[in-house]
């Protein structure tokens, strides 16, 4: 009989769930070769086992998240970046489905055992980075961004872009910037026709310094939506490009060096809750 695992702590001065007041988000997924992949899982999550899709190919995403929360002491916006692997729990690999790629991002494993192992994740807010690092277990590092994203507030269009820069956090618990470039990645959506993809709640895996497997699902209350980049006639609508040398950067080249193009991408954007009207004249002299 298998004993009760405790609940990892929740450390002051956090609280759990984490609540997002808004989410814009934007995935980008590339197949990839399962040799680098597990190499890398071995070093950093030994207790978790790439997933196959196609071919025998691992899956490989990079998430970007720009999120508002509100809190007792006021509001705070943050970004962050991850670079994921596609994995389960070694110990549950005869409880899976086999799925495609494209049914695995529609969200047809509903035992949410194919989540998210986290290699890199980049923030820039040093609050985040230690909720990341002390509740999940995150390998989550300082940086900050420049981002375009599709918004109401701006011209229409489904491309985002976004910059990742080096930075550092003070001894005031600031962030401080540096000009150097982490990686920048662009996705152009435009005139593509998504599909709703039911893929949340979404497991997060981290590996504790103690080497214990931790395991965070997210909900997020409305579908993705999905675009198929499959055919050849997309593989233009992604870019990627890593500048720095170690930890980022060389994980990065091992696991897309050659950079095959993009199967999918994915997104999600918070509805707006509010929306302050264009103004009107009003008449300062009486009527006749």
């Amino acid at each position: 009989m298998t004993a009760h695992l405790p609940l990892p702590p929740v450390p002051d001065p956090f609280r759990l769930p984490f609540h997002y007041g808004a989410l814009h988000q934007v995935g980008v997924d590339w197949l990839v070769d399962p040799d680098p992949v597990r190499a890398l899982l071995a070093k950093q999550h030994p207790h978790l086992t790439a997933a196959a899709f196609e071919d025998g190919r691992a899956l490989v995403s990079l998430n970007y998240q720009l999120y508002f929360a509100q809190y007792a002491f006021g509001g705070g916006v943050t970004q962050e970046i991850e670079l994921n692997i596609i994995a389960f729990p070694t110990t549950e690999g005869d409880r899976l489905p086999r799925l495609s790629y494209a049914q695995y991002a529609q969200g047809w494993d509903q035992t949410k055992l194919l989540g998210i192992a986290r290699v890199h994740v980049v923030c820039d807010n040093p609050f985040a980075i230690r909720a990341g690092r002390e509740l999940y277990a995150e390998p989550k590092h300082p940086g900050w961004f420049e981002a375009g994203l599709p918004s109401l507030n701006g011209p229409a269009g489904e491309t985002w872009t976004v910059r990742c820069k080096s930075a550092t956090i003070g001894p005031d618990d600031t962030l401080e910037k540096d000009p150097s470039p982490l990686l920048d990645l662009t996705a152009e959506l435009d005139g593509l026709t998504p599909v709703a993809a039911n893929s949340a709640p979404i497991t997060g895996y981290g590996t504790d310094q103690e080497g214990r497997l931790l395991a965070g699902p997210m909900n997020v209350y409305q579908p993705y939506r999905w675009y198929d980049l499959a055919a050849p006639e997309h593989a233009g609508r992604t870019r990627l490009t890593f500048h720095a040398p170690g930890g980022l950067g060389d994980d990065l080249r091992a696991l897309l060096d050659d950079e095959p193009p993009a199967v999918g991408a994915w997104t999600f954007q918070s509805p707006p809750v509010a929306a302050h009207n264009r103004p009107y004249y009003l008449p300062t002299e009486p009527r006749l």
